[in-house]
């Protein structure tokens, strides 16, 4: 039941969805205790494997209840949502995105940070570049990727090259955290800076290096319901559910830090 939407075409799918379920579908009135209907939920690209996981969980708790999801950078949906794309929850890798939703009275009450997350060299089974840490970034030698610096884990990179006074050359820039991740897994650059949960994600096919200069630039992640969420009841019970103790041991499984 769950689904992962583009950012340029969640407003209109979204909608859709949300018009054409049918009855049982129809979210629940503000202030009652029924949870029901689809709930939208904007999520940074870098949660998308324990969101999903969350969804099967929540909708399991919520019989009737759609989770639909829009994963990307973000910089990205903290736009669209200020553009009036609909959604009920918004999920951030950075408090700079979530500020940028509720300076426009986008967001319903104070964010709350869930996790934390922090960088981690990534590169391809066997370290074929030979890469031994973040100098190695400085080289004209290796094949790079980084996220974009307007996206969470490119500000975070820029903090951590900072620290270090290394100047990167990258070879290409990506939107979001996980196509920087394929670019590892394809073989196609000999390193990257991901979050360390996307190393872990990626399974054999992707190897980690940690380096002192991350806890330098480690991200918070908000979570708050949105003022013009289309489900508020299924929306606030949702922001609850990523706080609770079951989706903390899918946090942790994943490598993500506690609060």
């Amino acid at each position: 039941m769950i689904r992962s939407l583009s950012v340029a075409a969640v407003a209109g799918v979204a909608a859709l969805t949300l018009v054409g379920c049918g009855s049982d579908d129809k979210a629940a009135p503000a202030g009652t205790d029924k949870v029901g209907g689809t709930v939208t939920v904007f999520a940074a690209a870098s949660l998308t494997e324990t969101f999903t996981e969350l969804g099967k969980q929540f909708e399991a708790a919520h019989p009737g209840v759609k989770v639909v999801y829009s994963f990307a950078a973000s910089s990205a949906l903290a736009e669209q949502i200020n553009q009036g794309a609909p959604a009920d929850v918004f999920a951030s890798a950075a408090p700079k995105n979530m500020r940028q939703v509720q300076d426009k009275g986008e967001v319903t009450g104070a964010p709350v940070t869930f996790v934390r997350n922090r960088l981690e060299i990534a590169v391809p089974k066997g370290n074929p570049g030979h890469i031994t840490g973040l100098a190695d970034f400085g080289k004209t030698e290796p094949k790079i990727a980084l996220c974009a610096e307007q996206v969470p884990c490119g500000a975070a990179a820029k903090t951590v090259f900072d620290v270090a006074g290394v100047t990167p050359q990258p070879d290409t820039r990506e939107a979001d955290v996980k196509a920087v991740l394929t670019k590892v897994k394809l073989g196609e650059v000999d390193a990257a800076l991901v979050y360390r949960t996307d190393v872990q994600s990626a399974g054999a096919q992707v190897a980690g290096i940690d380096f002192p200069e991350a806890a330098k630039a480690i991200n918070d992640y908000p979570v708050a319901p949105l003022a013009h969420a289309p489900n508020p009841a299924a929306a606030a019970a949702f922001v609850d559910f990523v706080q609770s103790e079951q989706a903390k041991t899918v946090f942790a499984k994943a490598g993500f830090d506690a609060p």
